[in-house]
């Protein structure tokens, strides 16, 4: 194909010539006749014995990008002329080049203009393409809602935006927030609306102060009757109201551990932020594990190492398939691992040290989804077991634990480009049963045992300046309990306070450097490990009804 790029580029052998807006491009039938609409152009009787071929409703500069497609199989698409360059290929029927073009609308879809991309594809049969904006729309309403291209939409389509079960927001007031932006933009026009609109709002989601002091004093509903009566019945009624909560964009599960009278369980419950809720959503069937590690990775929950029944320790990884709900027996580790440390990282699952039945483990190795196969790594610097990791920026990072002889305030960093672990600053404090996550761009590490008592305390470490400071102590003192990130709040779930295990739930957030209370687990649980799904498809048959 190059020599004929080189040719069209020299005007040798050229045997037509494409004319668009009165600009001649001259071209070789044989490379655009493999397109229907060229070849249907180049053979139809009346035109076959032309050279000259015009074809209108094109621009000129959109026809140079398409016959260098043809030649070349690649087309530079820039944000200046995605759009026009699609609507020629479309018009052209040049399946490849609307792919690419499809391609990259989906690769650059953002806040700012995924509306105009959903607007756009509207037009047009794309609807993959379509659902994926439409989507991208409702999973960053909170921003879509600030943007241009959002106040540009009809009625309809805001309503049909704001209707949605799985509409992303934290809370139902960035929705009310939303529409009143909107009817402001061109009052005269939109305050019609309003009663339309309000009427999408779950107001019974909404705390009373709010609705008292934000809702009711606005001139939109102040305004029209009809708006007045809606808010009105929800306050009247608000006790007895059951509102009907979004769908979350992500949900924490908590999965297996010890109860309260030390039995091991075999419970996933999963916590919707939306609606501040847990409901058990299966069981482990004859499999329930505690000290085990667990990650949620394309689809899939995978359960590693941990006490099993008869409390042995065991190499074995068990997967939960989400949308199916059927369990899978994948490659067992190479090493026995309970108090193991597991995270995930660019597509794989790491397993870290642990406890045998024998000896503690500095050994680590990591499991390919793809392949099915477990590869050992580089040793660590210590044993570790009842340690915690996470990952971040590329690199693994591992704190704390038990080596067999006493509790570590050590802690190491993995890189997996050079197959190294490095020892980092040690933490301010000795931690076993300790609980670390990467948040906010830092290494969090929180509770634990210190060899004298269960810890509240707090501590974070900066990557680029290798040092630790403390920050708020939880509200309840824990180890061996879970943690996770979810909505950009720090939440550790259950564990064991130094009497017995709690049900209680706590969150942080570093913006205001403060814990807070959630909503409790309905029953007590320590040893278990949690995870975070997102991008569920069947979200709604992991929350409540």
């Amino acid at each position: 194909m190059n020599v004929y790029t080189d040719l069209r580029e020299q005007g040798l052998l050229c045997d037509a010539v494409i004319r668009v807006e009165e600009v001649d491009f001259p071209i070789h039938r044989v490379i655009l006749a493999k397109y229907t609409y060229f070849r249907a152009l180049f053979t139809r009787s009346s035109e076959a014995d032309n050279k000259v071929y015009s074809i209108p409703d094109l621009s000129s500069d959109m026809m140079e990008l398409i016959i260098e497609f043809a030649y070349t199989g690649s087309v530079d698409v820039t944000e200046s002329n995605a759009r026009r360059l699609f609507m020629a290929a479309d018009s052209l029927n040049l399946v490849e080049l609307v792919q690419i073009c499809c391609n990259f609308f989906e690769k650059t879809l953002c806040p700012y203009n995924c509306v105009g991309i959903w607007q756009f594809t509207k037009t047009y049969h794309v609807p993959e393409l379509h659902l994926k904006a439409f989507h991208y729309v409702l999973s960053h309403f909170e921003e879509v809602a600030f943007g241009e291209e959002f106040l540009q939409l009809s009625a309809q389509d805001v309503s049909d935006i704001i209707s949605r079960d799985n509409l992303n927001v934290r809370q139902e007031a960035a929705v009310f927030e939303a529409i009143i932006r909107w009817i402001t933009h061109e009052p005269q026009e939109r305050e019609g609306y309003a009663d339309l609109l309000l009427s999408e709002v779950r107001l019974s989601m909404m705390p009373t102060e709010y609705i008292q002091s934000h809702v009711l004093s606005n001139e939109l509903v102040t305004d029209n009757l009809r708006c007045q009566a809606m808010v009105s019945e929800v306050i009247e009624c608000k006790d007895r109201i059951l509102g009907r909560p979004r769908l979350p964009s992500a949900l924490l599960l908590a999965i297996g551990g010890w109860n309260s009278f030390r039995d091991l369980t075999n419970a996933i419950n999963a916590f919707d932020i939306r609606a501040n809720h847990w409901m058990n959503i299966t069981n482990l069937s004859q499999v329930p594990r505690a000290y085990h590690g667990a990650a949620y990775l394309c689809g899939y929950v995978y359960f590693v190492g941990g006490f099993a029944q008869g409390f042995i320790a065991t190499n074995s990884v068990l997967r939960f398939d989400l949308s199916t709900r059927t369990w899978q027996e994948v490659a067992p580790m190479y090493y026995r691992r309970t108090y193991v440390s597991v995270t995930v990282l660019n597509g794989c699952i790491y397993a870290m040290g642990g406890y045998d039945g024998h000896t503690r483990l500095s050994s680590a190795e990591f499991y390919q989804p793809e392949t099915n196969q477990w590869l050992e790594i580089a040793p660590m610097h210590e044993q570790r077991s009842h340690a915690s990791c996470t990952a971040l920026s590329g690199k693994i990072y591992i704190c704390g634990g038990f080596d067999g002889n006493e509790y570590l305030q050590t802690a190491e960093c993995y890189n997996p480009e050079t197959n190294q672990w490095t020892l980092i600053s040690p933490m301010t404090s000795r931690r076993n049963g300790v609980g670390v996550i990467a948040y906010d761009n830092h290494v969090y590490a929180v509770g634990g045992f210190d060899g004298t008592a269960c810890l509240q305390t707090a501590e974070v470490y900066n990557p680029h300046t290798n040092t630790w400071h403390s920050v708020s102590s939880m509200m309840t003192p824990r180890r061996s309990f879970g943690i996770e990130v979810l909505e950009n709040r720090l939440f550790v779930v259950g564990g064991f306070d130094g009497i017995t295990s709690t049900s209680s739930v706590e969150h942080y957030d570093s913006e205001t450097n403060e814990w807070s209370q959630a909503c409790d687990m309905d029953v007590s649980c320590s040893a278990l490990n949690c995870c975070v799904l997102s991008g569920l498809p069947n979200m709604a048959d992991y929350t409540i009804p």
